[in-house]
């Protein structure tokens, strides 16, 4: 039998949850979501594989921070529409730089593990501002500024991003560098607010810049889909 027809795949649409535990210890370190071919590629590798609902693709656990995830067994559920990673976890597991993800109290909202490893240079300042605006999606609005654009009417929320642009344009018409890294950045932050708006991870967007390498403009232009 094909090890991969003992999924359920129809009954969960393609992608089966995935719990991932400590081999040693069974600290249960995160949740993800395998299909098809990720589970495949993680049989093979012997190192976990995942697909990002996210990002929209597959991923190596560890590809960007080397955080690696050694495979030590596979286990599926009883109702084979769930499965058990048992894994030599290299470095931590969660982004944050926690060893798991679940770290979080939600009845008091206390931290129960602290930051092992500084994570930042590892994802990159980008996507580590863009996980900080998700988790700062529930905050209350009346401390968290993110929070408050994120739980506000969008008009509003979008009427920033083009204050920033347009304040952006005009330190690049005035020559001023530091107003140029200043509003940039400003514009960047509200951009990643309505990306998070949205739940589109701003690999989604590498991704298509990536696949508009080695074509021209016009036709990358032609290649869209008319309407």
């Amino acid at each position: 039998m094909n090890t991969l027809n003992k999924i359920d795949w129809e009954k969960v649409d393609g992608l089966v949850p995935v719990i991932s535990q400590d081999a040693t210890t069974n600290e249960v370190l995160m949740l993800a979501y395998v299909n098809k071919e990720a589970l495949q590629l993680t049989l093979e590798t012997k190192f976990a594989h995942y697909f990002s609902r996210t990002k929209q693709r597959i991923w190596k656990k560890g590809e960007s921070s080397n955080h690696t995830q050694e495979i030590v067994e596979v286990l599926v559920d009883c109702d084979n529409d769930t499965l058990i990673f048992k894994v030599n976890q290299n470095g931590v597991a969660c982004h944050t730089g926690r060893k798991s993800c679940f770290f979080t109290n939600l009845e008091t909202l206390e931290e129960t593990q602290k930051v092992e490893i500084d994570t930042t240079a590892a994802y990159g300042v980008i996507d580590t501002l863009y996980h900080t605006i998700i988790e700062k999606k529930s905050d209350d609005p009346k401390t968290s500024y993110t929070a408050k654009l994120l739980q506000g009417k969008q008009n509003s929320m979008l009427k920033k991003i083009v204050e920033e642009a347009g304040e952006f344009t005009f330190a690049v018409k005035d020559d001023n560098k530091e107003e140029i890294v200043y509003e940039g950045a400003d514009l960047m932050y509200h951009c990643l607010v309505a990306l998070a708006s949205k739940n589109i991870s701003p690999d989604q967007i590498k991704q298509e810049i990536s696949r508009r390498f080695g074509m021209s403009g016009i036709e990358e232009k032609n290649s869209r889909p008319q309407e």
